[in-house]
């Protein structure tokens, strides 16, 4: 079976129908300004050279040309084989909070994107772990199941904005409770929660879900998003108001973070404008035991777009050498 690397490509083949399309209407364009000259057939009796039949070879070898080219770019291969590969690490899954709250402006430009960069560049530090990711306000979503593949992580971390989940609030706990379950079926032992929120739980009982994930062997980490004082949260309109009018602020609640990170067996670190905390989380998790990871991949690609391009060459240069016009001696005279 032939697959294709950069598929994309492949629609440059739409291409070729109007080319000869085109090339067909200029012809009939060419055959009505002869009529208007005269007799087409006296016309053509002026000029014994021209080779009606060349053009339309030429177009037809040119159209054959392109088209492998357009195959060459969309990189065919072939000879694709699944392996298992064995890779050793932890597994962490990232629960961020995307609430309304987190667009704050404690960190630049807020709360939420100071967040999802650090996670980015977290992955930059990842080697042979897996990481997934959770989003959560009034309730949880799983964005990203784990896996090794930092390239989707990064994808998919971009997308995400306060509007991924549709019902607002702070859910914790169902966050904690999503994520023990997300874990795969070959992690026993290397199995890291880390919550990123501004600890403003409205809910249910997170410390309960953290005893829970601690039980399973999963450790907890938190880290506090955003500052005691407070921040308005901006809107379309301006800021944020209540039901009264007021204008609402979001606080950083570090003591249900730190009850969390203590019944999960993690820690509890305050995000800073620099340092946001994921560094010694790594660090910790560097010092647990590695597990082994089996994973099944596409390996042993045959790369067939040389060929394609050879081909492509080969009926470009035949379509320039053709020529337009009739030889002048036949290869066979009497």
């Amino acid at each position: 079976m032939i697959l294709f690397g950069d598929y994309k490509f492949l629609y440059l083949l739409l291409a070729v129908p109007f080319i000869l399309l085109g090339y067909g209407l200029l012809q009939w364009l060419r055959r009505r300004r002869v009529r208007r000259l005269g007799d087409p057939a006296m016309v053509e009796a002026l000029m014994p050279s021209r080779s009606a039949v060349k053009g339309w070879v030429r177009v037809v070898l040119f159209c054959i040309a392109f088209g492998l080219f357009a195959i060459g770019l969309a990189r065919p291969r072939t000879g694709a084989k699944l392996s298992e590969r064995k890779s050793r690490g932890a597994e962490i899954i990232v629960a961020l909070d995307v609430s309304n709250s987190m667009l704050a402006k404690d960190y630049s430009p807020n709360r939420l994107e100071r967040a999802k960069l650090s996670i980015s560049r977290l992955t930059d530090k990842l080697q042979d772990d897996r990481i997934g990711l959770v989003i959560f306000a009034g309730t949880s979503f799983v964005q990203l199941p784990v896996t090794t593949d930092y390239v989707s992580a990064k994808m998919f971390l971009g997308s995400i904005d306060t509007g991924s989940v549709p019902v607002q609030g702070t859910a914790i706990g169902d966050a904690i409770r999503l994520c023990i379950k997300s874990f795969s079926a070959q992690s026993e032992k290397s199995r890291v929660i880390i919550v990123i929120s501004d600890g403003e739980n409205h809910e249910d009982d997170a410390v309960e879900a953290a005893k829970l994930a601690a039980e399973s062997g999963i450790k907890v980490y938190t880290i506090g998003v955003g500052s005691p004082e407070g921040q308005p949260i901006p809107t379309e309109g301006g800021l944020m108001k209540d039901k009264d009018g007021n204008i609402v602020v979001t606080r950083l609640n570090e003591d249900i973070l730190k009850d969390v990170a203590r019944a999960g067996g993690g820690a509890y670190i305050h995000a800073g404008t620099e340092e946001f905390g994921l560094n010694p989380i790594v660090q910790d998790i560097r010092k647990m035991e590695d597990e082994e990871f089996g994973s099944v991949v596409f390996e042993d690609f045959n790369e067939l777009y040389m060929y394609f391009f050879g081909a492509a060459l080969l009926f470009f240069v035949i379509e320039i050498l053709i020529g337009e016009r009739k030889p002048r001696r036949k290869l066979f005279q009497v």
